[in-house]
């Protein structure tokens, strides 16, 4: 596949956007972009949110903090119909704010379907301005050289400018601005060092929007503190991208009536996913494992995805109602799970202090946290066996993240699984009867 890039369609003018990106992880660049989110939100403008990359815990933030549905864009793992699909999400928006994955330029070794996952990638084919968050601390005209790097590392990358993260001092700021002015960068900010602009973090990174103790104070304090130290005006100058994605299509619903579990235990699913299927007429229906809810009876399918049972898995061993629920519905009617959907399927969570959970029991698998083993990576899997809305045969690409270690997985395998180098990997994933389940979070099915 050439080149992913956005057709220009015959819709006229589309929202010029922005991507916000760092040198690296922990820069700072989400409490930047929740910011920004809100800050322009409140100014009266109707701001569209992405996400580069496979990430399901941020979208649900910028949800928070600009009122409208973010969406993960990957080159990696999707085609050019679904990115554009995913894209013409931000119809009807005044401006696009992107958040990368990562450093700028970091993705695989092995090319995807359209590229190697980079956010460099997503601001290309959108034609968007990086604007890029640069943790200042320890250097001063220094930060110049790593952002001068960063800016012309592609030729081809629109850049919008720095805002300069964790400055130390009125002095610190004018000799660090003095190097940017060197290297010919625009400044767009500089915000002063905090230690309370840090959202709460766990195993997997930032705990869920849902969980956070008081998340709309927060982004309002990031609102107000960008516009304190950040020119609004600029940034909202520097904002292009001509493209008019097609309006091509989401993925299908894999059943009509979806039971999907929903609470602080089940919760990372894509919202990509989730629009196709209602976009398609799908029937929606949640239901809390937590609060000892069986699925509806009535739904083709069960669906569990990731999220973190293996804090609450005292609460869903104990969950009566939700456990006879699923197994009735088992007995003649498709269950899916993802990571730790998977794991509640299976027949025991070991928890980090090494005390054993019942779990469903409708696959085999025991897990455990207490012995941790970090797994994260893009996944290609080959389904040797049908899965809900895919047959054996199909191609699926996603992602794995999580620290559970596999001590038994006795049923047949769902697929061959390997990484974006195409080397295997032992979570093959697992059937049962009417019953799948799998470690790697679904993103999309390679096109035929």
């Amino acid at each position: 596949m050439t080149e992913m890039r956005a057709t220009t369609g015959a819709t006229g003018a589309w929202p010029p956007g922005l991507l916000v990106s760092a040198p690296a992880s922990g820069t700072g660049k989400t409490t930047v972009m929740l910011g920004l989110l809100r800050a322009l939100t409140e100014d009266g403008l109707s701001v569209q949110p992405f996400k580069s990359g496979p990430d399901y815990i941020d979208p649900a933030f910028h949800r928070a903090a600009s009122g409208r549905a973010s969406f993960n864009l990957d080159t990696w793992a999707m085609g050019q119909g679904l990115f554009e699909a995913i894209a013409h999400r931000a119809k009807g928006a005044d401006i696009c704010v992107a958040e990368g994955s990562m450093g700028l330029y970091d993705g695989v070794a092995t090319r995807g379907l359209a590229g190697f996952g980079s956010s460099a990638e997503t601001a290309k084919a959108m034609g968007w301005p990086v604007i890029l968050v640069l943790d200042v601390g320890g250097q001063a005209q220094s930060a110049a050289a790593t952002a001068l790097g960063f800016a012309r590392y592609d030729p081809d990358l629109p850049f919008a400018g720095v805002i300069l993260n964790r400055v130390a001092s009125p002095r610190h700021e004018r000799l660090t601005r003095l190097g940017m002015d060197r290297a010919g960068l625009p400044v767009l900010g500089a915000l002063p060092r905090r230690g309370d602009l840090t959202l709460p973090e766990r195993h997997l990174g930032l705990i869920q929007a849902v969980e956070h103790p008081d998340l709309e104070a927060a982004i309002t304090g990031y609102a107000a503190f960008l516009r304190e130290h950040v020119d609004l005006s600029a940034i909202r100058e520097a904002a292009r991208g001509a493209a008019s994605p097609a309006a091509g299509a989401l993925p299908a619903p894999p059943a009509q009536r979806i039971a999907l579990a929903q609470d602080a235990a089940f919760s990372f699913i894509y919202p990509h996913l989730l629009e196709g299927w209602r976009a398609a007429g799908a029937e929606i229906l949640p239901f809390s494992p937590l609060a000892d809810e069986a699925p509806d009876p009535s739904a083709d399918l069960v669906w569990l995805p990731g999220g973190y049972p293996e804090l609450h898995a005292g609460r869903l061993a104990a969950a009566g109602r939700f456990l006879a629920g699923l197994r009735e519905h088992a007995r003649t009617k498709p269950v899916h799970g993802e990571c730790g959907g998977y794991m509640a399927l299976g027949a025991a969570l070991i928890d980090a202090d090494g005390a054993r959970h019942e779990m469903a029991g409708l696959l085999g698998l025991v897990t455990s946290y207490e012995r941790r083993k970090f797994h994260l990576g893009y996944r290609r899997a080959v389904l040797g066996a049908p899965m809900p809305g895919h047959g054996a045969g199909a191609r699926l690409r996603g992602h794995e993240f999580h620290y559970s270690s596999i001590l038994d997985q006795p049923d047949a395998p769902l697929a061959e699984v390997a990484d974006a180098d195409g080397q295997p990997v032992p979570e093959t994933g697992s059937r049962r009867g009417h019953v799948t389940g799998a470690f790697f979070h679904l993103i999309a099915e390679e096109p035929s």
